[in-house]
């Protein structure tokens, strides 16, 4: 039986995905310019947990802000005697969300509910009216209602049990959006794509699908990510209608030749387009064994002494006999593959022959060490 080892198997399914994927979609590489998702951040606070909260006493801008709170619901409360309050129940938090590009005034979005005190657990906690502001300090949303955890906690003073992450919770379509960010769709009778790889050929390539399609002169690249598009004279009316059609098209996408290694994984991948220069290899194995006993020396009977105990360690030192192994150039990547693979090394042993092959100047490609 043949095993197939991990490295080859990895090249194999790229191998599938490039020749099942030669014609990408315009919308799968590119993004209408002005079109894309705005982050939002408020400060809240969470209530009705068990017990599980911050400690009022040590966390202050907790306490602090439980106090405005009461303030503003017109409950008289001496910041002397609040001061003393021992509650638990309560968590301060920080709520982020992402409001959509053409979220309407009413729509809901969701909402991640993270605490920044000494709370244990926001299991069962609900997050009360939350202002959620943009970078220029403006409330798109506003979030509240009863967060989803996904994690428990518990424990005593000896053990404790805890699944996933209980300090860090969602809420599920929590805010409403008040006002949205205006996109100017096909402002001056013109779009601007860019594509989230930067890549010369992949824009012209994408000029000239789009030229193909709706006539000469639509398209033109204006540098190596993006590409400006004129809006023709009969879809002027109808930019939605436009931009489906457009971002339809199919197009060779290019692809620069890459490795990407990460060594605290040992993960390694190539792209379809790395070739290498005829090269000799050769990797051996080293591996240390040290053993740690103790020995045990005893006086005589009836003689004067104490027993001893003596450690003894024991050092393997095994190295594998290395061949030079001759790696030919590789004219596709199943055939640099099958060379890699003859030399018999591990993914970790992998990574460190490419980095000496890459030095030897044998690699045609980028290598990328995560």
């Amino acid at each position: 039986m043949k095993i197939i080892k991990p490295l080859s198997v990895l090249l194999f399914l790229s191998i599938l995905l490039v020749q099942t994927a030669s014609a990408t979609r315009i919308k799968d590489i590119a993004q209408l310019g002005g079109v894309r998702e705005n982050q939002l951040i408020g400060y809240g606070l969470v209530t009705g947990l068990a017990g599980t909260g911050d400690d009022l006493q040590k966390v202050l801008f907790t306490r602090q802000a439980l106090y405005n709170m009461m303030v503003r619901q017109g409950i008289t409360v001496n910041p002397t005697d609040f001061a003393k309050i021992k509650s638990k129940n309560v968590a301060a938090v920080m709520v982020t969300a992402s409001l959509p590009p053409f979220g309407k005034a009413g729509s809901t979005i969701d909402i991640e509910v993270a605490s920044i005190g000494d709370a244990k657990n926001l299991a069962g906690g609900n997050l009360l009216m939350t202002a959620l502001k943009g970078p220029d300090g403006k409330v798109y949303a506003v979030a509240q209602g009863p967060m989803t955890v996904g994690a428990f906690a518990f424990g005593g003073k000896a053990a404790k049990a805890q699944k996933n992450h209980p300090t860090v919770g969602r809420v599920a379509n929590g805010a409403i959006i008040e006002q949205t960010v205006p996109v100017a769709l096909g402002h001056d009778g013109v779009l601007s794509y860019r594509l989230r790889m930067s890549d010369f050929s992949t824009a012209s390539n994408m000029s000239n699908a789009i030229n193909a399609a709706f006539g000469k002169e639509t398209a033109s690249p204006v540098d190596s990510t993006t590409v400006s598009v004129v809006i023709p004279d009969e879809f002027k009316d109808q930019p939605v209608t436009f931009i489906s059609k457009l971002e339809s098209l199919d197009l060779k996408v290019e692809t620069s030749a890459r490795v990407v290694i990460n060594e605290r994984t040992g993960t390694i991948v190539m792209g379809q387009d790395v070739r290498l220069s005829t090269v000799a290899v050769s990797h051996g194995n080293l591996s240390i064994v040290i053993k740690e006993s103790a020995d045990v020396i005893q006086p005589n009977p009836l003689a004067p002494g104490e027993t001893v105990i003596v450690p003894k360690t024991t050092i393997e030192v095994t190295e594998d006999d290395g061949e030079l192994m001759v790696v030919k150039e590789g004219v596709s990547i199943s055939a640099v593959a099958d060379a890699l693979n003859a030399i018999g090394a591990t993914p970790r042993d992998l990574i460190a022959i490419f980095q000496a092959i890459k030095a030897a100047g044998a690699m045609q490609g980028e290598l990328v060490v995560l």
